[in-house]
């Protein structure tokens, strides 16, 4: 890999690791074993390459939670939130970033146009994925499966003992629909 690719690696890690409002250029450096002119050079600032680190972070979380399950059959449902739940435990650090970046698009309009584009791939591909029958309604169930999953991943960063299970989720949800 040359530096741009070290760069963006190291930045990768230190979201996960440090979070973005306390990651430096020098923790990028360190972490990358590059050096403080590479980020001028290929990115043009600190926040430019983390922009991009964490642009790719979502992305990799859409095709995380693309690779969840469903599959076939009457609990097909279930075990999609028992593996993003598994995912929220094994990968808190990954959450994380992803919550915190949700703040710092309140104040960069890059950020949230390009973190905005990932939020529609991942509500069109969660439609696809969970519910191929719906049609029309495709995207709507999409957004609904997206806002549940960012729901329960806060509540699992937050308190994971008392956060709901896969088992809760999804009788919740079947709960709701016989009421719709």
């Amino acid at each position: 890999m040359g530096h741009r690719e070290d760069l963006l690696e190291g930045a990768k890690r230190c979201l996960i690791e440090r979070g973005y409002s306390r990651t430096t250029a020098r923790d990028i450096v360190e972490a990358s074993h590059t050096n403080l002119g590479s980020i001028g050079y290929h990115y043009g600032t600190k926040d430019k390459l983390l922009l991009q680190a964490m642009v790719e972070m979502s992305g990799e979380l859409a095709e995380r939670m693309m690779a969840v399950g469903p599959g076939d059959g009457d609990d097909a449902l279930l075990r999609f939130w028992e593996g993003m739940i598994a995912s929220f435990r094994n990968d808190p650090g990954l959450w994380r970033a992803n919550l915190e970046i949700l703040v710092q698009t309140l104040h960069d309009d890059e950020l949230r146009s390009r973190l905005a584009d990932t939020q529609e791939r991942a509500r069109d591909g969660l439609g696809l994925h969970l519910t191929p029958g719906a049609g029309d309604a495709r995207r709507a169930a999409g957004s609904v499966h997206y806002a549940l999953i960012m729901g329960v991943m806060a509540q699992h960063l937050l308190d994971p003992d008392r956060a709901p299970s896969a088992e809760e989720v999804v009788r919740g949800l079947r709960a709701v629909a016989t009421k719709a």
